[in-house]
């Protein structure tokens, strides 16, 4: 039994040819230089496609990549979507399992520069993790860096992400999520709120109120990549939490007290000021 991806790969190849799009399974294979025999062989489910198959099928006949490695959104892509697509450097293990590539501060400014050169994704750190949700599908981890996202992300911590293909931005940014924005100088962890149709722009927002929230037009964005989980060195424990709270509401406590002792000053002095004006 093929794959998935490749059987996903057979119904493009179908679709193509109820469409007429092509004329037979033999001019497909020889348009994309691959040996009709060996595409005889994975439409017959003997054999499952390349890598470089589905890449070229990407490139030569706009089969949305999306759909072949998620199954989601259309097949293909739209003439005026397709230049939106672009194909991520990955890292494997020896298994060619795909390992999760991370990005630390000090790499950040590189990353968002150099994202079409290869040796330097390749040349950053990565890892793997067990849960099956990081087997599917392209990840990178980012390190928080400043003060804007807190209380919800410190500096230090680390974001780990599955990527977003630009064709399903419209569709899929959620309101109030929080997704790393990677522009032509920067990366950013922002919660989004989803503009695209009134403005094709997103408007990222801090958690931490001192920072106001600010647009950014689609075409300054190069990567969105959805937050999925954090990494952090900071582990309070649940005592801890407890003492914060109760010291909260004990400076609480204390200024109301006080606010009230002020209010009843105040009114003391105005009782008295009354009192002299009658005098």
């Amino acid at each position: 039994m093929n794959s998935i991806v490749t059987q996903r790969f057979i119904s493009c190849h179908n679709e193509l040819k109820k469409n007429k799009t092509i004329r037979s399974s033999r001019q497909f294979a020889l348009s994309l230089d691959y040996l009709p025999q060996s595409l005889s062989e994975i439409l017959k489910n003997r054999r499952d496609a390349t890598i470089e198959l589905l890449r070229k099928v990407v490139e030569v006949y706009k089969v949305s990549p999306v759909y072949l490695f998620t199954g989601e959104g259309p097949k293909f892509m739209k003439e005026e979507g397709a230049g939106d697509f672009k194909v991520l450097t990955i890292v494997t293990d020896p298994q060619n399992d795909e390992r999760i590539v991370h990005v630390p501060i000090p790499a950040q400014a590189g990353y968002a520069s150099d994202l079409s050169d290869p040796t330097f994704i390749q040349e950053l750190p990565s890892y793997s993790l067990p849960d099956y949700k990081y087997k599917v599908g392209t990840h990178r981890s980012f390190d928080v860096a400043g003060d804007s996202m807190e209380p919800t992300l410190f500096e230090g911590d680390k974001v780990i992400c599955s990527y977003l293909e630009p064709t399903l931005w419209h569709n899929s940014i959620k309101d109030n999520y929080v997704y790393v924005v990677v522009t032509q100088g920067d990366v950013l962890v922002k919660r989004l709120q989803n503009k695209i149709s009134e403005s094709k722009s997103l408007l990222l927002i801090s958690d931490n109120n001192y920072y106001e929230p600010y647009p950014i037009k689609l075409n300054e964005i190069k990567e969105i990549w959805y937050v999925r989980a954090k990494i952090s060195p900071f582990l309070p424990s649940p005592q801890n939490i407890k003492n914060v709270l109760r010291d909260e509401i004990r400076e609480l406590r204390h200024a109301l007290i006080n606010q009230s002792s002020m209010v009843e000053n105040l009114y003391k002095t105005i009782e008295e000021l009354v009192n002299q004006n009658r005098k």
